[in-house]
């Protein structure tokens, strides 16, 4: 459902603060009923941050709201919006980001690079107030999960960063002194705890070890010696 900005609505987007009072009285505007629902509504905008449409992708219960991430990226598609904020409403006046919250957002992440589009920022509101994902830096934590990236992209993640990790050794090897020497171990560190991290997303999709031995070009044990880095 398309919902129409009032008279006193600003038509651009410059911070959370902008969103947040829109949506405020968008929520006050729905019967006593309604607002005991949650919503989850969608905000495209395009590269400048100048409002193309709000749209009401959503209304569930009281405690929760079913979505489906293609339906939240539908609009944005039909409308070339190369942006999108994502609002929704805890009826019970919490604005603590429930496991569910974080695990949408987290694949809606995942959707919205596909389509090349910038999933801005994820704010849950009260008639009172409001929290935002990228204020609190919840969003750039869920930007960096590998939990809902397929398998394919995560075996090239692991490939750009053996490359990049390849040429900072061979730079340290140039040098003889002790700063480099201490240089070397902490790059070799960093690349061995990035490894394992990376190992464990792979394991979680069902990647063996043997495959992912083949992947990263060091043998089964080696695998398995990175898994039990402490």
């Amino acid at each position: 459902m398309d919902i129409k900005l009032a008279k006193h609505d600003k038509r651009y987007i410059e911070s959370t603060d902008d969103v947040y009072s829109i949506m405020q009285r968008v929520l006050l505007r729905e019967n006593k009923i309604d607002q005991e629902k949650e919503h989850l509504w969608i905000i495209g905008m395009n590269q400048r941050g100048y409002i193309l449409y709000i749209e009401l992708i959503a209304l569930g219960s009281y405690k929760a709201v079913n979505i489906e991430p293609m339906n939240v990226f539908r609009v944005a598609v039909m409308k070339n919006a190369s942006r999108v904020i994502i609002v929704h409403n805890h009826p019970s006046g919490s604005l603590t980001p429930s496991e569910e919250d974080k695990d949408i957002t987290d694949r809606l992440i995942q959707v919205a690079r596909i389509l090349n589009i910038e999933l801005t920022d994820h704010l849950i509101i009260t008639p009172r107030s409001y929290i935002s994902f990228r204020t609190t830096r919840l969003m750039e934590e869920l930007e960096q999960s590998l939990k809902y990236v397929p398998p394919y992209q995560v075996v090239e993640r692991i490939r750009k960063e053996e490359k990049q990790i390849a040429k900072e050794q061979l730079a340290v090897e140039k040098s003889k002194t002790k700063t480099a020497r201490q240089k070397a171990k902490e790059i070799k560190e960093k690349a061995d705890s990035e490894k394992k991290a990376l190992i464990n997303v792979l394991l979680e999709k069902g990647v063996s070890i043997e495959d992912i031995a083949k992947i990263l070009g060091i043998t089964p044990i080696a695998v398995e010696r990175l898994i039990n880095l402490k």
